[in-house]
């Protein structure tokens, strides 16, 4: 197992170079698909991840923020909706990228956020918030070159989003402060990522999300030891990933669990795609209007 698990770190780590998420076929890593139900796809509206005239459009300014963990400047995107008001406060939706990213990747590498979340406003199907997208690689070199021996930064992260990134946007943008009115979701690595810390850290998020979420997700008996606190605190586990994607036990396993504890959780079969961000606009698109309701 162990082996399997670090070929399939490193299969992830090859494609940092160009930013891009490596392509994971169904049965890669060998294996039976763990037998799981899976939650009901709806197909997405057409256009709901093209821009669209006529409408009011939000803002992404990107910050610098002095990281205590990591101990240097780093970066992060930040989506402002149309109209942002600093009278009013929002909830924040922190949003993680791949292996194969960073701050970026979202924004400028296919995930067109915010032409998404535009519209969701336009449409009226989303609560007022902001959409931060940090670089996961908590590591003073930062940069998508880090490949393999980024992963225990990758672990790391936590520090500094908890410790330093959450801080700064509560100190700088007009929101809210409690875990009611923070998310935490991520593509690939960063889906592993959001499972981990968002389970982990219950006291700090109520919405978790996970889209195709890489081979760094813990096993559900470690993301869960107590039912009933889960139960009890977490408002939303939500994953997808695609039926052609090899990583799909990364989230059936957790949906497994899941349903044999009786914990809500919702795990989408997107059907015939793999690795890539037609799956994670999806997540996005869905995962938005489901939080902070």
């Amino acid at each position: 197992m162990k082996k399997v698990y670090l070929a399939a770190l490193l299969s992830l780590s090859l494609m940092t170079a160009n930013a891009q998420e490596p392509n994971i076929p169904r049965g890669m890593f060998g294996g039976p698909q763990i037998d799981v139900k899976f939650d009901e796809y709806k197909a997405a509206p057409q256009g709901f991840d093209q821009e669209r005239e006529g409408i009011a459009k939000g803002t992404v300014q990107l910050i610098e923020y002095q990281s205590e963990s990591v101990g240097t400047i780093r970066k992060a995107n930040v989506y402002l909706p149309p109209k942002y008001d600093a009278k009013k406060k929002y909830s924040v939706l922190y949003l993680l990228h791949g292996i194969g990213g960073d701050e970026d990747e979202w924004y400028k590498n296919g995930g067109v956020p915010n032409i998404i979340m535009d519209n969701l406003y336009a449409d009226g199907k989303v609560a007022d918030m902001i959409v931060v997208m940090p670089n996961g690689r908590a590591q003073k070199d930062d940069s998508r070159q880090g490949g393999f021996g980024s992963f225990a930064a990758f672990g790391e992260f936590d520090k500094d989003l908890i410790g330093s990134l959450i801080p700064y946007i509560e100190k700088n943008f007009s929101v809210y402060t409690d875990k009611d009115h923070r998310a935490i979701a991520g593509l690939s690595m960063g889906g592993g990522q959001s499972l981990n810390f968002g389970l982990g850290h219950m006291d700090v998020f109520a919405y978790v999300g996970g889209f195709s979420s890489a081979p760094n997700t813990m096993r559900a008996a470690q993301l869960i030891p107590d039912v009933e606190k889960v139960k009890k605190e977490n408002k939303l586990l939500w994953m997808v990933c695609g039926g052609a994607d090899g990583l799909m036990n990364n989230s059936a396993q957790l949906k497994a669990f899941c349903d044999e504890k009786g914990i809500p959780c919702t795990l989408i079969n997107y059907p015939n795609e793999g690795h890539n961000f037609v799956v994670w606009k999806y997540g996005l698109y869905n995962f938005a209007q489901l939080i902070f309701k």
